[in-house]
């Protein structure tokens, strides 16, 4: 039966990973298998995997290796730090986690989750100490924007590479992430971080190890960091924004093609935060290349999961689950979210997560009528769902902040599971108006 040879699949992805089998080679592994056990031949099933994986990486290969270049300027030439410290000083010190929360919001569109959490975490340490207030409440706020962010917003790899799953457009989804993103990173950042004033951690944690201070003339001008940081996303929002006032023009549509604005962005970045602070063209080209070697696995994580969704078509299980789904009248939507969520509970990795729902249920968007770019956002946020011990971002939260496991649940786990809840409940509600 399809149904249990998906749910047998699963659950060898599952224990391949608990058995610490790299990502890419359990996708690349179960997906095989889940072929043959529904009647591919061996080499059928490789053919389909391989025809997965590079549909997959032409559809997203140059997005997310510009995403990364852009994240690794920004990175590099101190404009992240740039931001973040004027966002701090023009909140004020009583403000302090609303300030993270904006910070970490800006920071998050350009960068990976990992590298913005690892250069903002001395921040909170150092700001969370001069405004004498608790720990996490700087640090909640802090990662609730980074998860938002990662989940919900291009050019996040998981973002970008459900999208392509579902032929949705990345400026539409641009704008309705941000219009579901920023009042949730409320929510499960600043004002769930109230509740937690009374959870001191157990010792004084180590202070994160501070990067090189530079001089004014070293980093960049406030101005330009915040421009270059948001400069993919006024791009690829532009069009989105101008149809709701004026009829559809091929220039704006232009400009805001995914590969377009990323380019048109990454050049300003050469420009402004290379060549402008004296950078010469072998260190610009050398941080280009180390941002790029640092999305290569994960390029090809993501076109793994490609690979399975092909042999789930090829293998006929998607045309029963959208059967399945049909007879019981689900909405894809729920249905979606509900997927993301039981690989990210079982694997914990968000993006493999979000990679392998997307492909079971890639098939109900062109028959259910639903818009592919809510589908992205509620696969998105089913792949955010209770974070928990097979997840590194458990585990980065809990050492950084010297946390028990018991006060990272309460923290961590529940922040995500609040932005992940509150997502669904956002796409639902947009899917009235859209």
């Amino acid at each position: 039966m399809p149904i249990l040879m998906l749910v047998a699949g699963i659950g060898l992805l599952f224990i391949l990973i608990l058995l610490r089998v790299k990502p890419l080679y359990a996708l690349l592994m179960v997906s095989v298998a889940v072929g043959v056990a529904q009647g591919l031949t061996p080499f059928a099933a490789v053919a389909a995997v391989g025809s997965g994986m590079v549909g997959t990486l032409q559809s997203l290969a140059l997005v997310l290796c510009l995403g990364a270049m852009l994240g690794g300027l920004i990175e590099s030439s101190g404009a992240a730090r740039r931001i973040s410290e004027t966002l701090i000083h023009r909140f004020g010190s009583r403000n302090v986690p609303w300030a993270v929360m904006v910070t970490g919001f800006l920071v998050g569109i350009p960068l990976f989750y990992n590298a913005g959490f690892v250069i903002l975490i001395p921040l909170v340490f150092s700001i969370a100490a001069a405004a004498r207030i608790p720990l996490l409440q700087a640090g909640i706020p802090m990662a609730a924007s980074l998860s938002v962010t990662h989940g919900f917003l291009p050019p996040h790899p998981g973002p970008v590479a459900i999208a392509a799953f579902f032929g949705a457009d990345l400026g539409r989804t641009m704008v309705l992430g941000l219009v579901l993103a920023l009042p949730i990173a409320v929510i499960a950042g600043p004002l769930f971080a109230r509740t937690l004033k009374g959870m001191v951690v157990r010792s004084h944690p180590a202070q994160p190890e501070r990067p090189p201070e530079r001089t004014q003339e070293d980093v960049p001008p406030k101005v330009i960091s915040f421009l270059v940081a948001l400069l993919p996303v006024m791009l690829m929002a532009i069009p989105a924004v101008w149809e709701l006032v004026r009829p559809p023009h091929p220039i704006i549509r232009g400009i805001g093609q995914p590969e377009v604005a990323m380019t048109l962005a990454v050049a300003a970045a050469i420009v402004l935060l290379g060549y402008r602070q004296q950078r010469t063209s072998r260190q610009i080209a050398q941080q280009l290349w180390y941002a790029i070697r640092g999305i290569l696995l994960l390029l090809l994580v993501i076109a793994a999961g490609g690979g399975f969704k092909q042999v789930l078509v090829e293998s006929g299980i998607s045309a029963y689950v959208q059967q399945a789904a049909g007879a019981f009248q689900l909405s894809p939507l729920v249905f979606g979210w509900t997927m993301a969520a039981l690989l990210r509970v079982s694997i914990g990795s968000a993006t493999v997560a979000g990679n392998t729902a997307a492909g079971i249920v890639a098939p109900l968007v062109a028959v259910a009528g639903v818009s592919p770019e809510l589908m992205v956002l509620a696969v998105g946020a089913g792949s955010l769902m209770f974070s928990h011990v097979n997840d590194t971002g458990f585990w980065m939260f809990k050492e950084y902040f010297n946390l028990s496991f018991r006060q990272t649940f309460l923290s961590w786990t529940l922040m995500e599971t609040i932005v992940s809840v509150l997502g669904l409940a956002g796409v639902l509600a947009l899917d009235h108006f859209v």
